[in-house]
């Protein structure tokens, strides 16, 4: 997928691919560029190619094909050491012979900056991720999250201008994971660091992100502002991958400008939006998200209603999700807030349910 402004670019890749054996491309003709001060977050499975770009990003592979620029300048030939990028791993990779004040002077001593000037640094860089008093604690005697701060602060204390992340919160609890979600956005955006951010959580993804790149087999499978991703999917991977989602298999029966109609495998027959699909007689797997489906609809008109049966109905705090039949699908799930006059369903109870054609989204059928 092309991606406009590599010119204005301050990080580029162009035509870019990777194999490993000469044969099976795990990078496929990537081209996508970023300005400077963004943060962009790059998301897939495993397997999908989102670390091998890193990885050819900071130097620690190498393109078969194409060329990686770094404002403006082709940086394939040049060392990782030499490309000024700060790093940030999943396992920290701190040393832990040194303290965190040495930890955090070893890449400027690296860079030959003086003593004073090291110290300066080095303080300014804790500061910044409030570990100010920690400097003379050895990376044991910290806790995990301490531990990715000070990570943190040594991709940052050379000040560089592009920054990589690598699953940095993947060892985390899930509420720390969440704290450290927003103080990394918000510092790379106070810092006006360019971020280039690997995860599979899609949350992460979403919650950090100026712009998600989403990788399936090696390529960019749609590139977006997060809640374009979300609410805009362009094929049937992206909308299942970000977000739950509700699919529901048929064939293009008419198109007409913004509309389509399609007969689903029940024989029921219902409009959507026509995003990935092109002609009458395509297969289609219509997409709706799960708090776009209303109980007992008063959408109006132009609401499509089925018929459904209750399998299961949870309670989360926050909403009651339901487990639906509908169609064929008995993976079908409604979301809805929970409120006091919020009906407890049944399993096995029979309901009508209803969304606008505009939230339904007809998208390829693999």
């Amino acid at each position: 997928m092309p991606d406009t402004g590599v010119n204005d670019a301050f990080v580029a890749f162009e035509r870019v691919q990777k194999s490993y054996d000469g044969e099976t491309l795990v990078v496929k003709d990537l081209n996508l560029s970023l300005p400077k001060g963004e943060f962009l977050t790059m998301l897939g499975p495993s397997g999908s190619g989102k670390t091998t770009c890193l990885m050819m990003l900071a130097g620690f592979e190498t393109a078969t094909h194409g060329e990686i620029k770094l404002d403006g300048v082709s940086i394939n030939n040049i060392p990782p050491h030499k490309r000024g990028i700060g790093m940030v791993f999943q396992n920290y990779a701190l040393f832990p012979h040194m303290t965190v004040a040495e930890n955090l002077s070893f890449p400027l001593e690296v860079r030959k900056i003086g003593k004073s000037e090291r110290e300066q640094k080095v303080k300014r860089a804790l500061d910044m991720v409030e570990m100010g008093a920690f400097g003379g604690r050895r990376p044991a005697q910290l806790s995990g999250g301490q531990q990715q701060r000070i990570a943190l602060a040594r991709a940052l204390v050379f000040e560089p201008e592009l920054v990589l992340m690598d699953e940095p919160l993947g060892a985390l609890d899930k509420q720390l994971r969440e704290k450290m979600q927003f103080e990394i956005t918000s510092l790379a955006h106070q810092l006006g660091i360019t971020t280039v951010y690997v995860t599979h959580d899609q949350t992460e993804a979403l919650t950090m992100s100026d712009r998600v790149a989403v990788f399936n087999d090696g390529r960019i499978q749609q590139l977006a502002p997060p809640d374009e991703l979300y609410e805009a999917p362009q094929n049937s991977f992206v909308a299942q991958f970000i977000g739950e989602n509700n699919t529901l298999e048929g064939v293009v029966k008419e198109i007409s400008g913004d509309r389509c109609t399609v007969q689903l495998d029940g024989g029921e027959m219902i409009d959507a939006r026509p995003v990935n699909v092109s002609k009458v007689g395509d297969r289609t797997r219509v997409s709706i998200r799960p708090e776009r489906v209303e109980l007992d609809p008063q959408l109006g008109d132009e609401s499509h209603t089925l018929k459904a049966t209750v399998k299961e109905f949870i309670y989360m705090g926050d909403i009651f999700r339901t487990r639906l039949s509908v169609a064929g699908n008995d993976e079908f799930v409604i979301k809805t807030r929970n409120r006091p006059d919020q009906r407890r369903l049944r399993p096995g109870e029979e309901i009508t349910i209803g969304w606008l054609p505009e939230d339904c989204r007809a998208l390829d059928a693999d």
